[in-house]
């Protein structure tokens, strides 16, 4: 038996535990919200707002494209399923990129390939350069769907955590409905113009803000984890306690190996793993990417108008979001996913009863109506719990010296689930209305037993207290 990680364990634990007891007071109070800190999270952020605008840049740009660049409907459904290509390959180099260059530094480089990405589709004259442009923005969006989320966690005091990172869910419906708005109105290429400006403004904060400290304790960089530490509560904030516990907690870790796939698969991480991928199949094989993408058809079908429906969904969604960061840290992670994926089931289960009766001639004057509230139970799941807490759990959890391998394959797990999703539904949806939907309600009803019976809580602890609990 290996005891050496035993040991390991143990020490890191006495250590938290005797952390705490010399700190008594010092439980909550882990620093004022600051400039920096919000200027940093604002900087994170951008990355995700222009996620949003290329996901929801087909919606409105499909007429145009296809008029303007004399495109057939495969081939701009080529272009559509091209981001989440994309986003497969920048999944794949997103754990390494953020291990290698720092989670700020992995931002410079998604900013790279997204301003990358719009100015080749806002100034394309064929399809080969919007696909490639296209491309560009999924690998964009692959390396920010993981590094963001990964990033806030490291930098946010632990007792407004939650709600710094849900907010990534409110901009991300903030950039989808803009896309959709905006695009409305102007044509493809102005919008890709626009969707420059988040790219411009995340490379402008860039060069303002700190580094992860707990990026810079694990590569051994102490003093300017301190000083990014003292940059980010105040400088009338003492780290004493905060700065210890980290220094002391990558200490113990640099007797482990270096991260590795195959450190992954080894007993004391195999619950971080399983319910890091578990919580994101969940998220993607529920239904999301179904809802999200066809809402058109899933509108059409019912017999409801499309514009209303969007509007609808988009200022409930906002509602929702804001309400999910008051009480993301009030109630915690885990009661929330709960809710969440209870609503997710029961949203689906709606929705698939709708279209039951539609197909049996059954209570068709409600038909619109009752898919209205089942879209709308099903989204307004994402927006307070399925949308962003499983991303803030899995980087809360993941143990600093397996997060590059243990991000990569989370982050794999969500988008290639998310590509399964997206190209099965139309299949489905015509196999049968409600079926589909039936389907996700199943697995949605499962999600619920999974998190009740592997999802630990994670509010109002450090990030080092939770991986020395979750390695135990």
């Amino acid at each position: 038996m290996d005891k050496e990680p035993l040991l390991q364990k143990v020490r890191i634990q006495e250590d938290l535990e005797s952390d705490k007891k010399t700190h008594v007071n010092g439980g909550e109070d882990d620093g004022p919200i600051t400039f920096i800190l919000l200027l940093t999270t604002l900087t994170a952020l951008w990355g995700t707002f222009s996620y949003g605008t290329a996901a929801g840049f087909t919606s409105p740009a499909q007429t145009g494209m296809m008029e303007g660049l004399n495109l057939s409907l495969a081939e701009f459904s080529f272009f559509g399923s091209v981001l989440t290509i994309g986003g497969l390959v920048g999944a794949a180099l997103s754990g390494r990129f953020a291990d290698l260059f720092g989670r700020r530094g992995a931002l410079w480089v998604s900013n790279s390939f997204s301003m990358a990405g719009w100015l080749m589709i806002a100034f394309s004259q064929g399809t080969l350069s919007v696909d490639i442009g296209r491309f560009l923005l999924g690998v964009a969006s692959g390396v920010t769907s993981y590094v963001v989320p990964v990033y806030i966690v490291e930098i946010a005091p632990k007792r407004i955590r939650g709600a710094f990172s849900a907010v990534s869910m409110l901009v991300m419906c903030a950039s989808m409905s803009f896309s959709f708005l905006v695009g409305s109105v102007i044509s493809w290429q102005k919008l890709a113009l626009i969707n420059t400006v988040p790219c411009i403004l995340e490379f402008a904060g860039l060069f303002f803000i700190p580094e992860s400290p707990r990026w810079l304790s694990r590569n051994g960089r102490v003093k300017e984890s301190e000083v990014a530490l003292q940059r980010l509560r105040g400088n009338s904030t003492d780290i004493t306690k905060e700065a210890t516990e980290i220094k002391k907690y990558m200490e113990n870790l640099q007797e482990s190996k270096e991260d590795s796939f195959l450190e992954l698969f080894k007993p004391r991480y195999s619950r971080a793993v399983v319910v890091g991928i578990g919580l994101l199949a969940l998220q993607q094989l529920g239904g999301l990417s179904g809802y999200t993408f066809y809402m058109s058809s899933i509108f059409n079908k019912a017999g409801f108008p499309n514009n209303v429906g969007v509007t609808v969904i988009t200022v409930v969604q906002a509602t929702m979001s804001v309400f999910g960061l008051a009480i993301v840290d009030k109630f915690g992670r885990r009661p929330l996913l709960m809710v969440a994926t209870g609503m997710m089931c029961l949203g689906s289960l709606i929705t698939g009863l709708s279209f039951l009766f539609q197909s049996y001639a059954l209570l068709e004057n409600y038909t619109s109506i009752s898919t209205l509230i089942g879209v709308l139970v099903f989204l307004t799941s994402g927006t307070i719990g399925i949308g962003g807490i499983p991303w803030v759990i899995v980087s809360e959890m993941t143990p600093m010296n397996i997060k590059g391998s243990s991000g990569t394959l989370c982050n794999i797990t969500s988008w290639s689930t998310n590509w399964f999703v997206s190209y099965t539904f139309n299949f489905l949806f015509q196999w049968s209305s409600s079926g589909v939907f039936f389907i996700y309600s199943m697995i949605s009803g499962m999600g619920i037993v999974f998190v009740m019976k592997m999802v630990p809580e994670t509010r109002g602890r450090s990030l080092e207290e939770i991986q020395a609990d979750i390695t135990r």
